[in-house]
């Protein structure tokens, strides 16, 4: 019984997680476009996001997988969104 009470809080954890900083502020047009949007999340939640519960490393970190490439903060370029109405600083 324990483990399928936590599985069901995980499981109700990670929805609400992704409603809130996912869903609740993206658009999405259909149900192709829905998968990528949501595999875009899972890689960055997953490989670049730190956890606060893993102590400051990625699941892929914990999982083995290598650390990423530290970015030079002294070269960087400005990236144009939205036909040039705001720009937004990215790494080179």
């Amino acid at each position: 019984m324990p483990t399928s009470r936590f599985r069901i809080y995980a499981s109700k954890k990670l929805i609400g997680t992704i409603r809130r900083e996912y869903l609740d502020r993206m658009f999405f047009w259909n149900a192709v476009d829905l998968a990528q949007k949501l595999d875009e999340f899972r890689s960055n939640y997953n490989a670049h996001r730190v956890h606060r519960s893993l102590d400051g490393p990625t699941p892929a970190q914990r999982a083995g997988a290598s650390s990423p490439a530290e970015a030079a903060l002294d070269q960087y370029a400005w990236l144009q969104h939205c036909r040039g109405l705001f720009w937004t600083p990215v790494a080179t």
